[in-house]
């Protein structure tokens, strides 16, 4: 793959009554995930990011490479930019077959492809079995897999993913993205990846950029921007809570479970596929997080790890209690009854009890 390159965008755009106003920048290589309402400005982003529309002022820059400068008068055509584009259909040609979408793509690269990268792809993709396939004889998520080929085929600089699981069910997302899970983890490629579906935000990106009214309200790194009030007002109380990464130790295969390392402490999750060394995703919901001001014996709950209280905040759902257990903050959502009886304030020690917690992106690697 080419060599990763960051992401610089600041632009401006009026289109009728809808004004956005975007200013970010993405490590690379990263997956940044364009977070928000239906509405926020994300598709209108991507497709300035793509040079389908052109910003009213602004600039857009992929690694040392201007891509867009309206002070500059540099506008480079949607053609030359070396952007793969997934939409939320496929857009397959139907009369050729899998292997000629894919030839396509092909045919777009600067340079010739190895025929072992070529078959690499198709491997990484599970698309062997399909290749003779016309597109109608394929599911909704094989299709998606082909357009992901035929994108990835073009040898791009970065990829843009505009809501590619939106038209498919359940099961076929489920299908679909353990494969975008595997291309993170294995191309040094950047991706920006839109989405109004935070499922889909924590199984794969590093980095979100939370939109709003074409807004920027927050951006930065999935576990720090999990933590900001403007996230956790989209998302709502059910929704709130950290995320946070683990380094797996011990593994007992006889109970399919593991020893999480997280911060200064260590978990014991479920978990299926891992060995010692590997990252999980985690995240841990303020509903499913208890607090107590002193070690408790005598539970069914497993998880504790003490901490220090950092935040309190009132909201309208009770009280959001931040706690830093050992350099990661954990959120707690208490009732007020709560807060009044254990008074706690920034700088009180306390423990956190976890209820439940979910793991996302099993063996996640870090671009």
């Amino acid at each position: 793959m080419p060599a990763p390159a960051g992401l610089v965008v600041e632009v401006r755009k009026l289109r009728g009554a809808f004004a956005l106003t975007a200013a970010f920048a993405a490590p690379a290589p990263s997956v940044v995930a364009l977070f928000g309402r239906s509405g926020s400005g994300k598709s209108t982003l991507v497709n300035l990011i793509a040079g389908l529309l052109r910003p009213d002022a602004g600039c857009i820059r992929l690694g040392e490479r201007t891509l867009c400068d309206t002070a500059a008068g540099i506008d480079v055509p949607v053609e030359s930019r070396r952007i793969g584009y997934v939409f939320q259909d496929a857009r397959l040609f139907p009369h050729l077959s899998v292997a000629a979408n894919l030839r396509y793509g092909e045919r777009r690269a600067p340079a010739p492809r190895a025929a072992s990268r070529f078959e690499e792809l198709i491997a990484l993709l599970g698309l062997e079995r399909l290749l003779s396939r016309l597109p109608h004889q394929l599911s909704g998520g094989e299709r998606q897999r082909v357009a992901l080929g035929r994108a990835l085929l073009c040898q791009p600089h970065l990829l843009l993913l505009d809501e590619p699981l939106a038209s498919l069910d359940a099961a076929r997302r489920e299908e679909v993205l353990p494969y975008l899970e595997a291309l993170r983890n294995r191309l040094a490629l950047p991706m920006i990846y839109v989405s109004h579906q935070f499922e889909e935000v924590l199984r794969l990106a590093t980095h979100v950029v939370l939109l709003e009214e074409g807004h920027i309200r927050a951006h930065g790194s999935l576990e720090s921007v999990s933590l900001d009030p403007a996230l956790q007002a989209v998302l709502g109380p059910d929704l709130t809570g950290a995320v946070l990464e683990g380094v797996v130790g011990a593994v007992d295969a006889a109970d399919g479970s593991a020893e999480l390392r997280v911060g200064g402490g260590t978990l014991r999750v479920s978990l299926a596929g891992v060995g010692p060394g590997d990252r999980v995703r985690l995240q841990v919901l303020a509903r499913d997080v208890i607090l107590a001001v002193q070690p408790i014996t005598g539970l069914s709950v497993r998880n504790a790890l003490p901490g220090t209280v950092t935040a309190v905040a009132d909201d309208a759902f009770g009280a959001l209690v931040s706690l830093d257990v050992g350099g990661v903050t954990v959120l707690s959502r208490i009732t007020r009854a709560a807060q009044r009886s254990l008074a706690l304030r920034p700088g009180d020690a306390a423990w956190a009890l976890f209820k439940a917690i979910s793991t996302r992106g099993h063996a996640y690697r870090r671009p």
